[in-house]
């Protein structure tokens, strides 16, 4: 009995938090439950969800992304500086972030696949150097339209109008990022279930020698994973950038934290038992959720850390449980 409670709730437990959540928000907040508020929870969780997408291609090949906020917070930057400081034209404005995130990823993948560091302690040591990287090329500055330099000189541009509305932006009523946001998830799930290479990152994930065994050439799809995940966060970067039509240092930061837990609350979701990008969405969607409700409470911003961070305990609790005992 006790194992058929624990197999439910680890199936469905997320998705009945979720609902319940949701339950409980409309049932206190009378403007909870409507299509504007909805919206706006799916915009608020578009950027994070990018960012735990990246996590969640690193987790498949059994590898773990630290970095990822900082790289968000690096491409954050580097984007309002091509328009503000340079005056760049759009293409330029993405690609460059995007280029920047892959060359994160494979510095990742050199230390982990080459120098053998293991995971967590290279992508922490790369975490630092991105972080020290965008402090120092923006020298502490939040990036916005003309703003002053130190030698009383003003920056010569703006932001991009058209590259604003990725994040402000709404076609037929539903918020661009958010269409973008779906486009990626679909895609990916696609990608990881349905093709060849998606499963060679889940075999590589589950048993590297047996993966190279088989005649997968597991570097090279490690290498893959961390470059995707660097690109997935610089696209995290990028939306950040045109959400809030400037460039602030640290913007990443607590991106990190949230994206680990929607990947680990994603972990159990419908029984899957591994990283899914399913399950990293609906992860998200209850994050999203959870922090909307609590703002329109007025529950206290520095009090929804405590929330998340309990969630992902919870989350944690009963996914090792219920794996450690299916293995046993």
């Amino acid at each position: 009995m006790k194992d058929k409670t624990l197999n439910f709730l680890f199936r469905y437990g997320a998705v009945i938090v979720v609902i319940g959540v949701i339950a409980f928000f409309s049932f206190r907040l009378p403007y909870f439950f409507t299509y504007d508020n909805a919206a706006d929870i799916l915009r608020s969780i578009s950027i994070v969800t990018f960012v735990a997408i990246g996590v969640t291609l690193s987790l498949v090949v059994d590898g773990f992304d630290l970095s990822v906020g900082a790289t968000v917070s690096l491409t954050t930057v580097v984007t309002a500086s091509l328009m503000i400081w340079y005056e760049m034209p759009l293409y330029v404005v993405i690609i460059v972030p995007l280029i920047i995130g892959a060359l994160i990823g494979l510095l990742n993948a050199f230390l982990i696949v080459k120098m053998r560091i293991p995971d967590l302690l290279a992508t922490l040591t790369i975490m630092y150097i991105v972080s020290g990287i965008h402090k120092t090329y923006t020298q502490g500055y939040n990036i916005y339209n003309h703003m002053q330099f130190q030698d009383g000189t003003k920056a010569p541009g703006e932001m991009n109008k058209t590259f604003l509305q990725l994040g402000q932006g709404e076609w037929l009523g539903i918020p661009i990022s958010v269409i973008l946001l779906v486009i990626a998830v679909v895609l990916v799930h696609i990608f990881l279930n349905r093709t060849k290479y998606g499963r060679q990152m889940y075999v590589t994930g589950g048993n590297e020698e047996a993966a190279r065994l088989s005649g997968i050439k597991v570097k090279k799809v490690r290498t893959y994973a961390y470059m995707a995940s660097g690109i997935f966060a610089a696209i995290g970067g990028i939306l950040y950038a045109s959400r809030v039509g400037s460039g602030q240092i640290d913007a990443g930061s607590p991106l990190l934290m949230e994206a680990v837990a929607a990947v680990f609350v994603g972990f159990s979701v419908f029984g899957a038992g591994k990283p899914n990008i399913v399950g990293t969405f609906i992860g998200s969607v209850l994050i999203g959720v959870l922090v909307n409700g609590l703002t329109m409470m007025n529950v206290p911003y520095f009090t929804h850390d405590i929330i998340k961070g309990g969630v992902l305990v919870l989350a944690l609790s009963v996914t090792f449980y219920v794996l450690n005992r299916s293995r046993t």
